[in-house]
């Protein structure tokens, strides 16, 4: 197979990394992929990724409804009379989330439009999974990342909801889920980053069993790393929660944070990420730990290790995950984890009580009781710690994920000239 440098088209229909662990994804492969040599070039709609300085951007602007500056932005008459902007418009208002369709229709027009000369060796495309692909993956191969299925977010937010009115918003919201199934069943080469995502895949999207192949993620290992001139407390617990969603299993930690701090009450939590919703508050103000919990909000990465070095545990409480992104990363820092075992977690966090503890999801009592256990075992913390920075160097890294994920992108470029010549002979 030729090792000859690709130009690849890498697609995130909302790109930047604050949004969560799909504008990381962006940010670190693509960076890799042309430290390896290839030419990349990231489409994105708003808000737009933070890339290096070797990757090009190319906006494929929404009309970006939801912002920060504007909670919900009403676009003007000229915006509507294109009519991909309309369909975003119409299916917003009425409740639902287009922009996975809406973004690759405009990348299709996009794409038709460009001279021979300027098309891509493969498109990738960061779980968008809407419709237009289907009419680009019949001028261009497509490798498409599903992180996970986001069956498991619909399932897992209809049942943490008794509001028959919020259900149904809920059902109106992920009814982009039918289409990304149908469109996932016709790329031709899927890729995944985990074991378990590529399971639950292939069960929730009716694949074949072994039609998605598994390439695990990365962390940087040069910024997610020890800090020794920073004090680790003996009484700070971390978690990362990059949005306020059933998924994540933040009431578990809440109800387990307040558990402890009856018999601890200098402990405290931070919360990397935002408050979100007036459920948290609630939640906080019946527990009586508002003075005891800190809510970040967006902050840099350099910050956010400095949190993890100050950290004497690190906390996941996800009631799924298809990687598992934060484990990783508080591992790279050298920060023992408790951790459930939702989702691909044990892929991260490896065997239980070496780099880190796994309890079952949804269980703040396991959560207490494990996270109770090393706030009393110093040594043992020390010891976890080493062996999560150990493990994060030797299986996560983005340059191994890179490689791996330039010798998909080589094996879909040969399969579809091995068909094309098929069509011809006939």
């Amino acid at each position: 197979m030729t090792t000859a440098p690709l130009r690849i088209c890498f697609l995130t229909y909302r790109g930047n990394p604050h949004c969560g662990g799909q504008g990381i994804y962006t940010r670190y492969l693509t960076k890799e992929l042309a430290a390896l040599g290839h030419t990349v070039d990231v489409w994105s709609g708003q808000p737009y990724p933070e890339l290096h300085d070797s990757v090009d951007l190319e906006k494929i602007p929404s009309l970006d409804l939801w912002n920060d500056e504007a909670f919900f932005r009403v676009p003007s008459l000229r915006e509507l009379s294109d009519s991909i902007n309309r369909r975003e418009w119409l299916r917003t208002v009425t409740g639902g989330f287009p922009e996975p369709l809406t973004f690759t229709q405009r990348v299709w027009r996009k794409y038709r439009q460009l001279a021979p000369q300027d098309r891509y060796d493969v498109v990738h495309d960061n779980q968008c999974l809407g419709d237009g692909l289907l009419s680009l993956q019949e001028v261009v191969p497509i490798v498409a990342t599903v992180h996970h299925p986001i069956t498991r977010d619909f399932k897992i937010a209809l049942a943490s909801t008794k509001s028959a009115w919020n259900r149904m918003g809920l059902r109106r919201w992920y009814t982009f889920i039918p289409m990304q199934i149908r469109v996932a069943r016709q790329i031709e080469m899927l890729m995944t980053v985990s074991q378990k995502s590529a399971r639950d895949i292939e069960e929730d999207f009716g694949l074949p069993q072994g039609r998605i192949r598994t390439i695990e993620i990365g962390v940087d290992m040069s910024l997610f790393k020890p800090m020794p001139e920073v004090q680790r407390r003996p009484d700070k617990l971390i978690a990362t929660i990059s949005a306020n969603a059933p998924l994540k299993g933040l009431p578990f930690l809440l109800q387990a944070f307040a558990d402890l701090r009856r018999q601890r009450p200098e402990l405290s939590l931070t919360v990397i990420g935002r408050d979100g919703h007036a459920q948290t508050q609630r939640l906080m103000k019946k527990l009586d730990i508002n003075g005891s919990v800190e809510f970040t909000g967006r902050i840099e990465t350099e910050d956010m290790v400095r949190r993890y070095a100050g950290a004497t545990v690190a906390v996941v409480p996800s009631l799924y995950e298809g990687f598992g992104l934060p484990a990783a990363e508080a591992m790279a820092c050298q920060v023992p984890v408790v951790s459930t075992h939702a989702g691909a977690l044990p892929e991260v966090v490896g065997e239980d009580g070496a780099a880190g503890v796994l309890v079952a999801p949804g269980s703040a009592e396991s959560l207490a009781r494990e996270i109770g256990a090393l706030l009393d075992a110093p040594q043992k913390r020390l010891e976890m710690g080493v062996e999560g920075r150990r493990r994060v160097g030797n299986l996560f890294t983005w340059r191994r994920t890179a490689e791996r994920t330039a010798d998909l992108y080589r094996e879909a470029i040969a399969a579809r000239a091995v068909h094309g010549d098929l069509q011809a002979r006939r």
